[in-house]
């Protein structure tokens, strides 16, 4: 069965910097593109980031633009979020997603805190 396991979150003062990890199983995932979402409480889930299959293609909500960096290594199953820059404003729960056969799967999430 599909799982994706998100890692690599933690408190961070603004200005610094995080990586996040998405260790993706169950799936052929070299096949499959893959995003990150993040979400705060009484919010909706909101789009970050998406990379292609390949690597190739990349799309980043406007707020992360400059700031964010989407990658993946399809040798070790993991897709990755570059955080530089970090704002109080990026605080939230961040999720990885693969679309497949016409279902959302998600990972647990990992807090990203931005706090001085």
């Amino acid at each position: 069965q599909v799982q994706l396991v998100e890692s690599g979150g933690g408190l961070v003062q603004p200005g610094g910097s995080l990586r996040l990890s998405c260790a993706a199983s169950g799936f052929t995932f070299s096949s499959n593109a893959m995003s990150w979402y993040r979400q705060t409480p009484g919010k909706e889930r909101e789009f970050v980031a998406w990379i292609s299959p390949i690597g190739i293609g990349t799309n980043y909500a406007d707020s992360v633009k400059g700031r964010f960096t989407i990658s993946r290594d399809n040798a070790k199953n993991t897709v990755y979020l570059q955080m530089n820059s970090l704002k109080f404003e990026d605080t939230a729960v961040y999720y990885c997603k693969v679309f497949r056969d016409g279902t959302a799967y998600w990972g647990q999430g990992t807090q990203v805190t931005v706090s001085s």
